[in-house]
């Protein structure tokens, strides 16, 4: 019964908490870098499934001109098989070089198994890197012509250091501990709570039951600075760990880039030596063999290592480019940044 008494009394209040000034604006200082932290986690992810998706392209680009190369030499191969017969049956050759054939034969036949089944594991890790069903079917890769970066090594370490969502992430880490340092450090400071209530009374022969009005603040006590001390050493070392992790970064990017640069500037001399001096040297060389073996000049073993030479020095080709494809795909994720069409 609230007429029991004439101090009863019906309250309502409210009350806001207020921080100590600034903590607030570094509270949302720190969410902000943390969200732009995860930002740069998925852009750096994104660079990891476009590396990926590149150096299964570019496998795949490799195991279908193997397998072109091998059917081309099983072609020969039956023609050779076809000469050792024809030169057995009239007593200028040994049968002992058709059963040599038949053998290689069926070892390239083999390994024509294996690149096909290779083949579809490719196609099936790339369409899983695309979010695409297993079985999509995936052609045949175009040929293509390999082209010098056009960036020096200090351009490129620029762009990575302009580029890199790695580094971006770290940064925003870095700036995160720092905003939570400069909040420890706050908490040495009280916060305070403002509070307003309404208090309703009742009419008392006593009494008139005039209703009261409160305003209140008050503010904690922050006694226990050996908590916050703890919370400002923590920060400081995010803020160590994360600049020593920037720090290696950044030495990983450039040694990087020298060491791609250099593999890519091999393959591109390897795959121009093939196409213009090796292999044209080797297709003579097996041409002359092979009329040679037609007159009885050069035996079976000879004609068979030339046609061996020529189709290891043609994959050696086609792995240089592909190769050289792969370390561009891993230099462009190094630097976070693709580098067609830049010019110095």
């Amino acid at each position: 019964n609230f007429k029991m008494d004439p101090m009863t009394q019906k309250v309502i209040g409210i009350s806001q908490q207020l921080p100590f000034w600034g903590k607030r604006d570094l509270k949302a200082e720190m969410a902000a870098k943390e969200a732009e932290s995860y930002k740069w986690q998925i852009e750096e992810r994104k660079l990891e499934l476009r590396r990926m998706v590149a150096e299964t392209y570019y496998q795949l680009y490799f195991t279908d001109r193997s397998k072109e190369i091998l059917d081309k030499n099983i072609a020969i191969l039956d023609i050779f098989i076809t000469l050792a017969e024809t030169k057995y049956a009239v007593g200028q050759g040994a049968q002992q070089d058709i059963f040599k054939a038949q053998v290689e034969r069926s070892k390239m036949l083999d390994v024509g198994i294996t690149l096909e089944q290779q083949r579809k594991s490719l196609q099936a890790n790339l369409n899983a890197l695309l979010y695409r069903p297993a079985d999509t079917a995936v052609g045949r890769i175009p040929d293509f012509e390999i082209k010098p970066v056009a960036l020096s090594v200090d351009e490129l370490r620029a762009v990575a250091l302009e580029s890199r969502p790695l580094l971006k992430g770290l940064n925003s880490q870095i700036e995160k501990g720092r905003a939570g340092q400069k909040l420890a450090q706050k908490e040495l400071y009280p916060d305070f709570n403002v509070s307003f209530e309404y208090m309703q009374r009742d009419k008392f022969e006593m009494s008139d039951g005039a209703d009261m009005y409160s305003l209140g603040v008050t503010f904690n006590l922050p006694v226990q600075k050996q908590r916050r001390h703890a919370m400002v050493a923590e920060s400081s070392s995010e803020i160590t760990m994360a600049t020593e992790e920037l720090n290696s970064a950044k030495n990983s990017i450039d040694s990087g880039i020298s060491d791609l640069l250099a593999q890519m500037e091999r393959r591109k001399k390897l795959a121009e030596l093939y196409r213009t001096g090796i292999i044209p040297q080797a297709e003579q060389s097996l041409e002359s063999a092979s009329i040679g073996y037609r007159v009885n000049k050069v035996d079976f073993l000879t004609l068979q290592d030339n046609r061996i030479t020529l189709f290891n020095y043609e994959r050696e080709l086609y792995d240089s480019l592909a190769d050289y494809q792969m370390k561009l795909a891993q230099l462009e994720a190094l630097v976070g940044k693709s580098l067609w069409n830049r010019e110095r």
